[in-house]
């Protein structure tokens, strides 16, 4: 009978249980006798291995029943867990978390057994008086709400239980897990209300202050806030709706006793939660309107608590939700109350000692924005009152609130924005930078509210007021450091505010695109223009897509465009294209320019659209990746102006072109004299005249320019020439016809203007007519370099060359004519090498040019170097015809002559010049040389024979630039096509310097050579140089040594790597046949070939030549490059590696050992300022020498060979190690700050630790690894570092090389002298060397020697002592 019961019972039970859960939720917890018959079901479901759910609002439409048994495993954890805390084992803390986490994932699968006995257990801990953390109490706390997740009537119940515990306050844990119930199941928690603020009623007059206080206020505020939340969401609540008179009822006996008892409290923590607990009572109370008036009565008390209390942020909470119930109930707000409000939430925000912060500051608005849509007149005509009476920082507060009311979208707030509008226009020219950047941020509330009206998007004007305003201030400089961070940052949010506009709203095209197109144009309004090119695409790309069919507009926007004064399309089309070549500008700005005019084009014109479409990607693409440092001027200046020329082609309208050329003129009036924008306009006029079919109208404007423009003035002269010049790439003819009737009218009246007069007036209008000549001439080499290449050649000859020289023949040129004439000569002979294939073609004036260049090298020989005429030369020894022998004669014997007849150095210096002209003089000469040796050159490579050069040989006269020209001849004689010819110049330049200087024998053998290498019957050429090399090398006089290695690597610059190892190889033959001769010249040939190490195609060869310096002048070569000092740059150490993988590498190291002990000798007291500086500038350099010696080291390939060097070196290095210990840099007072600041770069690094390291990789290369290994296991290296423990680490190091066998007889030989050292560092450092030698057991019959060595010059050196 048993068995069939228990059958009937699990086949009945499950499906009864689950009806019973879902009605489970609709019980009333109030009822104890139901609750007491549903723990009783519950307890049946552990009897049939299963437990019934309870329904919850997501699982309706499902089906309920038993427990899956999959979820057993969390049961398991449970009930493990929970047997962990009954048997009070390991941490309680962590038990609670652990089954915090499972409840997580509970879903209700814990039996009703478990639930009871953890809910217990958890309420023991809430309530334990003692023995008991409060760490255990809050985990206790959680566990309870993370239960009530699934069982929330079962925690509920026991929560109710302890606050209805009669005879006691109710713990604070328990009134905190309370406050959380509510927190989290805040509808759940409904039908709960009544019992348990009845509860909290009984206990409240045995509630005094402090924490129990606080955790009632916490209770009392998370409870009335979910009856709120109730209000707003009834239909979410499964259970009967209770009215708001009910909940209302239940509150305010509360509110009633917390505002009679409570409000005079002292702690600043029990004010703020009786703040919340009033504050969320109140919101409750306002629902019901027999207790709004009491209500009300207490906002003044609110307001009053930003006096009381120091965090304001709870008072401004409780504010705005007040305010929020109000609006909510749709209740008036008393005028006295609104004003009281309106005045407490701007003092906050204006209360310069207690700013909020951005979360309060968001409060404050908040509250002022309800109470606007409540009361919109009161609050405006307050705000508007704060703005025209109030101090700055009230000012800025009403600008924010105002702002805040621009955002809403109240309707009643939105009809109060004209005025408001009107009220901010008023302060838009404050003074305070505070208040504008107010007014900015308010613009910015306002155009992103979505306003559609004209009077709200006028403002957008001041927007750009402010950025030019700002940015004039920064351009005129004066200000102090924080005004000028303040008007930067006025300028960033100008712009950001700009690129922030939302374009997308309904009726912009037409509202928004009048106001923003007319800031195009002002110049002062460029720096906007990536923001403002942002949004008129935009707007573009919008009225595209419109199409015809236009979209409605408001009634207001209707007639912007007819109220805005829009700019001409020449107008744009000209200020885009001046910001896009801006030279200073980002590239940023010049792709939003250009990008503005592809999206403008039908508007610019309408031929433009399909050349755009092609030429403006292709601009764009060379920006890609170019920064503004990175970016060419020139270049791009070049890439828009042929943009310019590619835009106006497919335009057939003349009007439309003259029109751009006009206004291209008149911002060409507007523009600043000199600046880069004008000298653009000027070009860009050019180019457009040049595109301009009205015939004219060109002529027209080429002679008004050549008229019009002062000449004195060079800006204008070039701006007149840039015009001129660029119109001629089309109507070549027609402009050089418009120049030379121009010309020919000056020249007639140059007569009559300068022979009448004063003397002064005749002077300065000699000056005039030669800058109008100056300016004719370069108008004319710059009509040849921009004519057609098919057109250029009809007349260049007689009309733009003939003109030139006719303009230049002055009886007196100044400095600005001869300027011209060389610029101009130059330019006219490219322009006809551009032309490429010459045909028969022959220059007629070239004979006439050069004779009148060459007079004025005779004439003035150094001016001509000054103004560049060896370069004139140059360029016209290309054209046809070729000069004659005699001509080519006269005129290298004329530049020789220019150049040889240059001063020496001894007699500058017997002339008592000053340092300054003199090194401007050997400037001047060095360049004379440099033009003199290129004309050379272009002739050697232009003359089909050497005829020319036969008669080269001067008498009476040596060459004193012979080294220099050698080297330019070296490099010649390695091309294939000038190398027979200059053979013949050596051999000539060999006779010139044998003329009046006996040199060496060699000359004539070398002379010989070269004519044997000149006759084509050689058979071996290959042999014959090399000996040429050798004989040419020693006739080079010692002191010109560094001029022909600056010309022979100079020349490298320019040579093919194939090419260059035959000029290295006369480098190589110079240093070993003249290596006696140049012993004192080797440190400015060291100089000379480390200043070419940058170039790495030619490091190999240097390296080479620097290695055989130092093998023949090993002491010289190290001490230059020693004189480099500290830090070592890559050059140097890599120099040094160099010698040291090679074969003299022991031999450097071995010398710099001696240089190091050396300094060491040198050092002398310290009693005056100058030993100091002595012994200063001693240990810096030693620790360069020790910086080499690591470097040789590094590299050494010869282990046997430094291991007996070691006793030499070890001594050195550790002696300095010594000196140096402690030091932490060598500063000491000093002649200049500049040395001082080069020493501290050199000493970043503890000088003693260099010394160190060194010894370290000398070891490292001497003995076995097992050794180093032993020498970091015992920490040698930090105790030889630390000054307490450096005799410790110097007896370790003393023991290893003892047992690696480096100690030898030397060694001990080199350290002894220093137990009698004046310096104490030396004696400690020696003693414990000494003493670990002694203490060593070893049975070697050398170390027993050493010892008995270092013993007796103990004894010896007491005895000295004792005499003394």
């Amino acid at each position: 009978m048993a068995g069939l019961y228990i059958l009937l019972l699990g086949l009945v039970l499950p499906q009864f249980l689950a009806v019973f859960a879902r009605r489970e939720q609709c019980i009333d917890p109030g009822d104890p006798a139901a609750m007491r018959r549903m723990r009783a079901l519950r307890a049946l479901c552990p009897c049939l291995g299963s437990q019934s759910r309870p329904a919850r609002s997501e699982d309706r439409g499902r089906a309920t029943g038993t427990v899956p048994a999959a979820v057993t495993t969390f049961a398991a954890v449970g009930t493990s867990l929970l047997k962990r805390l009954q048997d009070n084992e390991g941490d309680r803390v962590e038990t609670y978390r652990e089954l915090e986490s499972v409840l997580q994932g509970d879903d209700g699968c814990l039996t009703s057994g478990v639930v009871n006995r953890l809910i217990a257990e958890a309420s023991r801990d809430m309530r334990a008086a003692q023995g008991v953390t409060g760490d255990v109490k809050t985990a206790a706390s959680d566990i309870l709400v993370a239960l009530a997740r699934s069982h929330f009537h079962f925690v509920m119940s026991e929560l109710q239980s302890h606050l209805k515990a009669m005879g006691k306050v109710p713990d604070e844990i328990v009134l905190l897990t309370v406050g959380k119930m509510a927190r989290s199941y805040a509808l759940r928690c409904i039908p709960f209300v009544g019992m348990t603020l009845l509860a909290l009623r009984a206990v409240l007059s045995r509630v005094g202050s402090g924490r129990i206080l606080r955790a009632v206020c916490s209770v009392l505020e998370q409870w009335s806030k979910g009856v709120n939340t109730y209000f707003g969401n009834q239909e979410q609540c499964p259970f009967p709706r209770k009215g708001v008179a009910q909940s209302c009822e239940a509150i305010y006996p509360v509110f009633r006793y917390a505002m009679a008892n409570w409000l005079d409290c002292k702690e600043e923590e029990d004010k703020q939660a009786v703040l919340g607990a009033v504050a969320a009572m109140m919101e409750v109370l306002l629902h019901e309107e027999q207790h709004r008036e009491h209500a009300w009565e207490q906002v003044f008390w609110l307001l009053h608590q930003y006096q009381e209390v120091r965090d304001t942020s709870r008072v401004s909470k409780s504010l705005s939700y007040v305010l929020d119930v109000l609006e909510g109930v749709q209740t008036p707000i008393p005028q006295g109350t609104a004003l009281a409000i309106s005045t407490a939430v701007h003092r906050q925000l204006s209360d310069a000692t207690k700013e909020p912060g951005p979360a309060h500051r968001a409060v404050l608005s908040r509250c002022i924005v309800l109470q606007a849509r409540m009361c919109p007149a009161e609050t405006v005509v307050f705000l508007r009152s704060q703005l025209s009476s109030g101090s700055e920082a009230g000012r800025v507060a009403a600008l924010g609130l105002l702002g805040a009311l621009a955002h809403s979208d109240a309707p009643e707030t939105r009809e109060k924005l004209p005025q408001v509008v009107e009220a901010v226009q008023s302060v838009c020219n404050h003074p305070s930078a505070q208040v504008r950047r107010a007014v900015l941020e308010f613009i910015r509330e306002l155009l992103s509210s979505g306003s559609q009206s004209c009077w709200a998007w006028d403002v957008v004007g001041h927007i750009f007021i402010e950025f030019s305003r700002t940015s004039g201030r920064l351009v005129a400089g004066g200000l102090f450091a924080w005004e000028t961070q303040e008007d930067g940052a006025l300028r960033a949010l100008c712009m950001d505010i700009l690129g922030s506009l939302d374009v997308s709203l309904r009726g912009m095209t037409k509202l928004l695109w009048p106001r923003l197109l007319q800031y195009v144009v002002p110049a002062q309004y460029s720096g906007m223009l990536i923001p403002l090119s942002r949004c008129l695409r935009a707007l573009v790309e919008r009225r595209e897509r419109a199409g015809c069919k236009e979209e409605e507009e408001e009634p207001d926007a209707m007639d912007s465009q007819e109220r805005a004064q829009l700019p001409a399309p020449q107008v744009l089309f000209v200020r885009l294209l001046v910001v896009a070549a801006a030279p200073n500008a980002s590239s940023e700005r010049a792709v939003a320019a250009l990008q503005l005019l592809q999206a403008l084009h039908g508007r610019i014109h309408r031929a433009l659209g399909a050349a755009w479409a092609t030429e403006i990607p292709l601009v764009l693409q060379y920006l890609e990746g170019r920064t503004e440092s990175s970016l060419d001027s020139a270049e791009w200046e070049h890439r828009v102006l042929k943009f310019l020329r590619a835009s106006l082609e497919p335009i057939e309208d003349k009007a439309w072109t003259v029109g751009l050329s006009r206004e291209l003129s008149q911002q060409l009036g507007s523009s600043a004299p000199g600046s880069w924008e004008k000298l653009f306009l000027y070009k860009a006029l050019g180019t457009t005249l040049a595109a301009c079919r009205d015939l004219r109208h060109v002529q027209g404007q080429v002679l008004r320019f050549l008229q019009e423009t002062n000449p004195v003035e060079l800006s204008e002269a070039q701006g007149m020439i840039s015009v001129v010049s660029h119109a001629a790439e089309n109507h070549f003819h027609l402009v050089l016809d418009t120049v030379t009737m121009f010309s020919a009218a000056f020249t007639r009246a140059w007569f009559c203007q300068t022979s009448t007069g004063w003397k002064v007036q005749r002077r300065q209008k000699m000056e005039r007519a030669q800058a109008v000549c100056a300016a004719l001439m370069r108008t004319y080499s710059g009509i040849a370099l921009r004519a057609p290449k098919e057109q250029l050649l009809t007349r260049v000859d007689k009309e733009i060359m003939g003109n030139i020289l006719r303009l230049s023949r002055a009886k007196q040129r100044d400095l600005q004519l001869k300027l011209a004439l060389v610029q101009s000569i130059t330019e006219v002979s490219c322009a006809i090498q551009a032309v490429g294939d010459c045909g028969s073609f022959e220059l007629s004036l070239k004979q006439e040019a050069t004779r009148i260049l060459l007079d004025w090298i005779k004439g003035e020989p150094w001016d001509s170097v000054v103004y560049g005429v060896f370069q004139v030369l140059e360029e016209l020894s290309k054209l046809r015809p070729p000069l004659s022998r005699e001509e080519h004669r006269n005129l290298l014997a004329v530049c020789c002559q220019s150049v040889l007849s240059y001063p020496s150095k001894e007699r500058m210096d017997k002339g008592r010049k000053t340092v300054r002209a003199t090194v401007n003089m050997q400037l001047l000469h060095r360049r004379g040389m440099e033009d003199l040796g290129h004309l050379i050159a272009t002739l050697l490579e232009a003359e089909k024979t050497s005829a020319c050069f036969d008669d080269m040989v001067h008498r009476g006269r040596p060459c004193k630039q012979f080294g220099f020209l050698m080297g330019l001849l070296v490099f010649q004689t390695s091309l294939a096509t000038s190398c027979e010819r200059a053979w013949v110049c050596l051999d000539y330049l060999l006779q010139m310097q044998d003329k009046t200087v006996k040199v060496v024998p060699q000359a004539d053998e070398s002379r010989c050579l070269c004519e044997e290498l000149v006759n084509p019957d050689s058979k071996a050429p290959v042999e014959t140089c090399s000996k040429i090399a050798k004989a040419v090398c020693k006739c080079i006089p010692p002191a010109q040594a560094t001029d022909f290695l600056t010309a022979v690597l100079d020349s490298l610059l320019r040579v093919t790597p194939r090419r260059a190892r035959a000029v290295w190889k006369w480098v190589f033959v110079f240093l070993v046949e003249c290596r006696k001769e140049i012993l004192q010249e080797v440190p400015k040939i060291l100089n000379t070939l480390c200043t070419y190490m940058q170039q790495s195609t030619h490091r190999p060869f240097l390296l080479r030549a620097v290695f055989l310096l130092a093998h023949f002048h090993r002491e010289p070569v190290i001490s230059s490059l020693l004189q480099k000092g500290m830090p070592m740059d890559s050059d140097t150490v890599e120099l040094w590696r160099s010698l040291g993988r090679s074969i003299l590498g022991i031999q450097v190291l071995r010398c710099l050992v001696e240089k190091l002990n050396r300094a060491g000798n040198n050092r002398r007291g310290t009693d005056s300022s100058a030993c100091e500086q002595h012994n200063r500038q001693t240990a810096l350099e030693t620790l360069t020498i020790t910086r080499a010696i690591s470097e040789v080291v590094l590299s050494l390939r010869s282990t046997e060979e430094l291991r007996q060097l070691l006793p030499h070196l070890l001594p050195s290095l550790l002696r300095w190690a010594s000196e140096m210990l402690g030091e932490e840099r060598l500063l000491s007072p000093m002649s200049s700050w500049r040395q001082l600041f080069l020493e501290g770069r050199v000493l970043e690094e503890k000088p003693c630790r260099i010394f160190l390291s060194a010894i370290e990789l000398v070891l490292g290369k001497c003995v076995a690894q097992k050794w180093m290994q032993l020498l970091v296991n015992r920490a040698v290296w930090a105790r030889l570092e630390n000054p307490l423990a450096h005799p410790e680490g110097v007896c370790l190091l003393s023991g290893v090389l003892l047992h690696a066998g480096l100690v030898s007889p030397c060694l001990v030989k080199n350290l002894l002298p220093w137990l009698d050292s004046c310096s104490v560092k030396l004696r400690v450092t020696a003693a414990a060397f000494f003493a670990e030698l002694e203490g060593a057991e070893c049975e070697l019959k050398a170390v027993k020697e050493m010892a008995a060595e270092v013993n007796s010059w103990r004894s010896r050196s007491q005895q000295l002592r004792r005499r003394s």
